[in-house]
């Protein structure tokens, strides 16, 4: 199992790169030794995109749904202030 390539050698082994990333996970490709592009299956694309939940749908679902909040603000004068 590897998961770091040479461009040079990613691009002769290019099939085996894809196999690599669809079995294994992410695949690491490198230009002159430096990291340049991650190759990865859809799979893990959609997994990375998936939608995103709405915001109603988060507090809807959260376990502190049901708990009651302490709304009221405090009748008191703000602080003086230096400026």
């Amino acid at each position: 199992m590897k998961n770091a390539w040479q461009l040079q050698e990613a691009k002769a082994k290019f099939s085996e790169v894809i196999n690599e990333a669809i079995q294994h996970g992410p695949q690491v490709i490198t230009k002159h030794g430096v990291d340049t592009v991650l190759l990865i299956s859809i799979d893990d694309y959609k997994k990375i995109n998936k939608p995103k939940q709405k915001l109603s749908g988060f507090f809807n679902n959260s376990p502190l749904k049901n708990n009651k909040l302490d709304l009221n603000r405090s009748k008191d004068f703000p602080r003086d202030i230096e400026l």
